[in-house]
């Protein structure tokens, strides 16, 4: 049991250590348990004594290195609180059960509600799914939420609809607010209401119109508690910032690096150079320098911009506008590698054989001049003989070499075996005064992006191998070995697309080899999906399991220390452990160092990933809006209990079909084979079905479309699978049609 001052006990510490993958931070607990003083330092202090005990602190603790995560619950983990349904179930998500549902249940005096976060003690429910038994609310939904004022309710006065799916949707708004109206977004406090009564809110701040596109960023922003403005202290830090002069660095300004980035993007952390190695050693080879943008000379450990960068662990990218990690005055200026100005960099000169493969690396701490600022499409269109003013006179000397040593780092990718996914990214394109979206579409994906990615790829290795020989712990992006069960699922639906595929794969390139077994590019985008959602989630720790999708042993981010903390924590190693100029801005970090800052960026950057998941789902409301009752062609994405997810062929838009919108009186869910089944003959719908479809409604506040079905033509895998739930009943619980 938890002390006096709440600090949990030994052997609690040590059960949510088992419920979150081995890990315990200490400073995120006891802001969790809300532990300030005497009692965060007593937290620390046991955490510490678990950790230098071997305790904590390791992936396997709690269970065996090659046991799955899914062979039962944990014991204690974190929850989200996800939902309340209809039936008044409270549901929610722990990282301890990756991608499964858990059932709450609460114990005497415990009043968890969705958007909360909590302790449970986690246990096998009478169907073996896990059942969580709520014992701790920690610090949950925030006191402000950001919604659209509406017109009407029970009373006739405003509402709020809040735009976070986990928020309770009836708020009444206080009587006597003005300058606030119908179809505004505000951000309001939430006083506690009575029992059965809906929330009473107070209007803090008004951030714009619901139809107006840029305040679809500023709202999701507001929502996740994002920080947008700097202190004032911090800024004067950046914008008092001078240039680097060349001192004791390397001169690379006659070296004809360039930038190559997208048409609209504005900090420039990289830039790149190739030309054959003439070294009679490495026949073939190439010589490839990757200079990347030097941070550490103006943010060094401790200062205001060190303690900013780190709370917001990454820059954030919406489709109006970006977040960024750093102030302007550094992150589109000083830092920022632009063409013709001379830039502070910390480079890695790689020779490379003609098999891609790595031969030896060297960094140095340099100045160096970018020849050009160069976009995607430019570069593209000079490797295939279209190129304009800017890329022509820089094929020969440096387009074409880049292509070259591209070529053999992508024989060396294919050699070894990646997981290659065929998931084209959606982008909102504005009119030219950016006030309208004037369409939804997926963004091409051309060489020159992986010709970009390849370089980088190669420096992060280098890097990270540069700190592994040298025995210093650092902090490793690893992607780990997915979820057996996960496997289980996706070989399932692959045997009903008539497909065999090893149960067992252990290596990435099995599930390219899947993908591309498909012939159909829209069913190849949904099993890239299935793909995606099979794999573990990628992270930052000091424990090196490697990085499975890339199939590398060691790798850590290098490459963008403009927009990831993590990666001005590598070049902070760097600088100190071998001994680059200016050491001063070097930094040693302790293991524990490490795995405090690798839990805080990795939760940043879910949170930047969630961010703009939700931004992007309200643009797409948004532009949907004015087409509500259009019919669309798509294919269902993904079949759930409580209806199917429907990808629309143009823009790429996702939306839901509700289960009560569909013809049969009950259906069945068979979650193995990915199938709801009508039952009596009913239809039954599957992943990689073509579908016409209506929309019914584009809900704006929260991001979500509902369709309904005009037209179904089951997949062959629908209809192989239909025909397989027949002859063996091997579905799941039946679904009544309309109100549960």
């Amino acid at each position: 049991m938890p002390d006096g001052r709440g600090v949990p006990s030994r052997a609690e510490l040590i059960e949510m250590a088992k419920g979150n993958g081995g890990r315990l931070a200490s400073g995120e607990l006891a802001r969790q348990l809300g532990l300030k003083g005497s009692a965060k330092a007593a937290l620390k202090a046991e955490v510490r004594a678990l950790k230098r005990e071997g305790i904590v602190g390791k992936r396997n603790v709690g269970r065996g290195r090659g046991k799955p995560r899914g062979d039962g619950p944990p014991g204690v983990a974190f929850v989200e609180v996800t939902e309340l349904d209809a039936d008044g179930d409270l549901w929610g998500e722990s990282p301890a059960l990756e991608g499964v549902a858990i059932l709450l249940r609460q114990e005497r005096g415990q009043t968890a509600k969705p958007g909360d976060r909590a302790l449970v003690r986690l246990e096998p429910g009478d169907d073996g799914a896990p059942l969580g038994h709520v014992f701790k609310v920690l610090k949950g939904r925030p006191s402000a939420l950001v919604g659209i004022v509406e017109e009407g309710g029970r009373d006739g006065g405003l509402w709020l609809r809040p735009t976070a799916r986990e928020a309770k949707d009836e708020i009444r708004l206080a009587k006597g607010e003005v300058g606030v109206e119908p179809g505004d977004v505000v951000r309001v406090t939430v006083e506690r209401s009575r029992p059965l009564a809906a929330p009473l809110a107070t209007v803090v701040e008004r951030l714009g119109r619901a139809d107006d596109p840029h305040v679809i960023s500023l709202a999701v922003a507001t929502e996740l508690g994002l920080p947008m403005d700097f202190a004032p202290a911090t800024v004067a830090e950046a914008e008092a910032a001078v240039p680097v002069a060349l001192g004791d660095r390397l001169d690379l300004r006659a070296l004809p690096l360039v930038t190559i980035d997208g048409a609209d993007a504005r900090d420039f952390d990289d830039a790149v150079h190739a030309r054959a190695d003439d070294s009679p050693s490495n026949p073939g080879g190439f010589v490839a320098t990757v200079a990347i943008a030097d941070v550490a000379h103006y943010v060094t450990p401790g200062s205001g911009l060190d303690r900013e960068a780190r709370e917001r662990g990454n820059s954030v990218y919406f489709p109006d506008r970006v977040i960024p990690m750093l102030p302007e005055a550094l992150s589109n200026g000083l830092c920022s590698l632009r063409p013709d100005e001379d830039r502070a960099c910390l480079a890695c000169e790689m020779r490379i054989d003609r098999d891609g493969d790595l031969v030896n690396w060297r960094f140095a701490r340099a100045l160096m001049r970018s020849r050009a600022r160069l976009t995607y499409d430019e570069v593209e269109a000079a490797h295939e003989g279209r190129g304009g003013d800017e890329t022509l006179p820089l094929m020969a000397e440096v387009v074409a070499p880049l292509y070259a040593c591209f070529d053999a780092l992508l024989k060396a990718r294919r050699k070894r075996g990646t997981i290659e996914l065929d998931i084209p990214e959606r982008v909102v394109r504005f009119d030219d005064a950016r006030r309208e979206i004037v369409a939804i579409e997926p963004r091409p994906r051309l060489l020159s992006h992986m010709l970009i990615e390849e370089f980088m790829i190669a420096a992060n290795v280098a890097a990270a191998r540069t700190l592994a020989k040298k025995n210093v712990p650092l902090l490793y992006r690893v992607h780990d070995k997915p979820d057996p069960l996960k496997l289980e699922s996706l070989a399932d639906y692959a045997q009903e697309l008539g497909i065999s595929w090893n149960r067992g794969a252990k290596r990435p390139g099995e599930f390219s080899s899947l993908i591309a077994r498909i012939e159909d590019p829209a069913l190849r985008e949904q099993v890239s999906m299935m793909v995606l959602r099979s794999q573990a989630q990628a992270r930052y720790q000091p424990e090196n399991l490697g990085h499975f999708g890339l199939h590398l042993r060691d790798y850590a981010h290098f490459t963008s220390p403009i927009r990831r903390y993590a990666d001005l924590i590598l070049h902070r190693q760097l600088i100190h452990h071998l001994g680059l100029a200016e050491p001063e801005t070097g930094a040693f970090y302790a293991l524990e160092d490490l795995e405090t800052v690798g839990d805080e960026v990795s939760t940043t950057e879910r949170k930047a990933v969630d961010a703009e998941r939700r931004a992007l789902s309200r643009y797409v409301a948004l532009f949907m809006a004015e087409h509500v009752g259009a019919s669309f062609g798509g294919r269902v994405a993904s079949v759930q209990r409580f209806g199917l997810f429907v990808t629309l062929d143009d823009t790429g838009a996702e939306g839901l079909v509700p289960v009560s919108t569909l013809g049969s009186r009950y259906f069945a869910f068979d979650e193995r084979r990915h199938l709801l089944k009508g039952e009596y003959g009913g239809p039954a719908y599957g992943p990689g079905d073509r579908v016409q479809v209506v929309l019914m409604e584009a809900d704006q506040a929260k991001g979500m479309l509902l369709f309904r079905i005009e037209r179904h033509e089951p997949s062959p895998a629908t209809r192989r699978a239909a025909e397989a739930g027949h002859k063996d009943r091997r579905g799941g619980g039946r679904i009544r049609r309309g109100r549960r």
